[in-house]
């Protein structure tokens, strides 16, 4: 049976230089989590490495790997060993060619539970995705595991609404964004700012609109862009919601973090009976939501 309770946890770290260094904290912050009595660790976005989508380069695809692949397996031992739930994120290689940016759930017994492939792809200054990955294909569709339904999302993901509410609909508990988010360095404060609040506040709004608690996982630190511009600073804030959208647990903006929440499951139930959105969705009226734009 599932528990009505979890205690999670979201391990915000800096790159370490290699897979090799990067695993290596990823597993002693897993065992600090499991032994802290958590069943859930969520990792950042793309954790073996640094952000290498800072610039367009053919060399980049060596990165890449199979799912089920030698980091599932790290990964699965490590689930196995603490009997926990992890949802790391990977840079997939799916065939010669055919690239994506794979969320992967492993299970507590060490099994990969499922993944999900990111549907959006930015194209921004410092955020070259779509020269490295194919738009995902598997969908908006939960993951079954022993602690809960998770609607696991990744990074860009978190600015559509659609894609939330998707999750919500097909039964998830739990919304998750492994995330890699930052400013320029070169960006006024008052900029960087207004940025951070906007990400902060898009998740709000996704636990209030689904009410359903909300997990997402950044990383910290600068790192220099490969072509010498500035590159990207981190802002860390990792963070859990509860489905009012308060906010349970945030990690710091600049340090490495092991955050901990306890999220009552019931509780989404207790909040749509007085917040009941989806009650009162018109969806006879939303069709031209499939439209780009309403000309």
């Amino acid at each position: 049976m599932k528990p009505t309770n979890i205690t999670v946890s979201l391990v915000q770290e800096r790159n370490h230089g290699s897979v090799e260094a990067n695993l290596s904290i990823i597993a002693r912050r897993v065992e600090e989590a499991a032994a802290a009595g958590a069943q859930l660790v969520l990792l950042q976005e793309l954790h073996n490495g640094a952000y290498f989508c800072q610039h367009e380069a053919v060399a980049e695809f060596e990165r890449a790997e199979p799912i089920p692949g030698p980091s599932t397996d790290a990964l699965g031992a490590l689930a196995r060993r603490h009997g926990v739930v992890i949802v790391g994120s990977l840079f997939e290689r799916r065939a010669a060619g055919l690239y994506h940016n794979t969320a992967v759930v492993l299970e507590a017994d060490g099994t990969v539970a499922g993944k999900y492939r990111k549907m959006h792809i930015p194209d921004d200054p410092g955020f070259h995705e779509k020269f490295y990955f194919t738009p995902g294909d598997l969908g908006f569709t939960p993951i079954d595991t022993s602690v809960g339904r998770l609607g696991v999302l990744v990074c860009w993901d978190q600015w559509y609404p659609e894609a939330a509410r998707l999750m919500a609909l097909a039964g998830a508990e739990l919304l998750l964004y492994p995330t890699a988010i930052g400013w320029d360095p070169a960006d006024a404060q008052d900029e960087k700012d207004r940025q951070r609040d906007a990400w902060l506040l898009s998740h709000r709004g996704h636990a209030i609109a689904n009410g359903l608690p909300v997990l997402s996982c950044n990383r910290i630190g600068h790192e220099p862009s490969p072509q010498g511009h500035a590159g990207i600073e981190f802002w860390g804030s990792s963070h859990v919601l509860g489905p009012q959208g308060e906010v349970l647990a945030q990690a710091p903006a600049a340090a490495e973090n092991l955050l901990f929440a306890r999220i009552d499951l019931q509780r989404s139930e207790h909040v749509r009976r007085i917040w009941p959105f989806l009650r009162d969705r018109r969806i006879d009226a939303y069709a031209d939501l499939l439209k780009r734009y309403r000309d």
